[in-house]
């Protein structure tokens, strides 16, 4: 199928709020467009995976969602206001982690989520920064300096102060950075809980962070946007066929494997091993179990190769 076509069809359809719309947006420096024309909604209930290599753009439309940076073309709005025109109260629904997390490193973490409820005006600060260094694991670090945490506890911080004012839409680039791997599973569970209740924009160069945390996925390749899809319509759409791998402990010939319903390839992988191709939309496992037990065959191994988006980001970004 076409990518053009690909894009019309697999968009999900609006089940929830739309929280983050942005239209025809262009951003271009000394001429060069960093941004080229992308549009995409974001909705409450979901977490949005925004993907692209580096220098596609993403940081780029992430500061301009969230108000750091003026668009040369296109409307961005955020809860309905728009961000040029009511940039303050787009701003007030934002909670925003940057690429490069700045903190005021010789303060301390209670001092300073205290000190970033003030600017949002937090009622019940002391309450709802007691809430934050409880949810994002601060607690046994609330009493240290920033400037002396090591960079998973600081992204910690960067997580807290951008949920404390309990924004309706959460811009997250790359939260896991610098986290060891537990932590990396606390924060991502986090994420989902989050993305139950408010609208989450996440970018990652962790591919595997997107299938584990989010719902839907969008990928822009030179400024431009290529993909906008469900995550299983991504990878499923994208492997162009279904491939079953079978194993079984008797001798069969190439010959009668290629009498399953619905096979189109059989390939040899190995003694009594093989691989099975069908069309992306079908899952053979059934008709190659309901062979096995047909033909009085033991099978060893029978699973569904699966396509990844990693596999997608490489084809699109190449």
């Amino acid at each position: 199928m076409p990518l053009n076509a690909f894009l019309r069809t697999s968009r999900i359809q609006p089940v929830h709020a739309v929280s983050v719309k942005v239209n025809q947006l262009v951003k271009t420096f000394d001429g060069q467009r960093a941004v080229d024309v992308i549009s995409f909604e974001a909705r409450k209930g979901e977490v949005l995976g925004f993907l692209g290599p580096n220098g596609a753009g993403k940081t780029t439309t992430m500061k301009i969602v969230t108000g750091y940076l003026p668009q040369t073309a296109g409307k961005v709005e955020v809860c309905g206001f728009d961000i040029t025109a009511n940039p303050m109260e787009a701003r007030a629904r934002i909670g925003y982690l940057p690429e490069h997390n700045p903190l005021y490193r010789d303060m301390y973490v209670r001092e300073y989520l205290t000190f970033t409820a003030g600017l949002h005006q937090v009622k019940n600060a002391a309450k709802r920064v007691a809430e934050m260094v409880e949810r994002t694991g601060l607690t046994s670090h609330r009493q240290k300096q920033i400037g002396a945490l090591s960079k998973g506890y600081r992204q910690r911080v960067g997580l807290a102060q951008a949920m404390l004012h309990d924004p309706e839409v959460l811009i997250l680039d790359e939260p896991t950075s610098g986290l060891d791997p537990n932590q990396i599973i606390e924060i991502r569970q986090l994420i989902k809980d989050l993305g139950k209740e408010k609208t989450v924009i996440l970018s990652t160069h962790i591919l595997g962070e997107v299938e584990a945390v989010c719902d839907r996925a969008i990928i822009i390749n030179k400024g431009k946007l290529v993909a906008d899809a469900p995550i299983q319509a991504l990878k499923q759409q994208f492997s162009g066929q279904s491939i079953v791998t079978a194993e079984f402990a008797e001798k069969v010939d190439k010959n009668t494997l290629s009498t399953i319903k619905n096979v189109q390839m059989v390939k040899e992988l190995g003694k009594n091993k093989w691989q099975l191709t069908a069309d992306a939309s079908m899952d053979i496992r059934a008709e190659v179990f309901a062979f096995a037990v047909a033909h009085h065959l033991t099978l060893l191994e029978l699973h569904k190769e699966v396509f990844s988006v990693e596999d997608v980001f490489q084809q699109l970004t190449r």
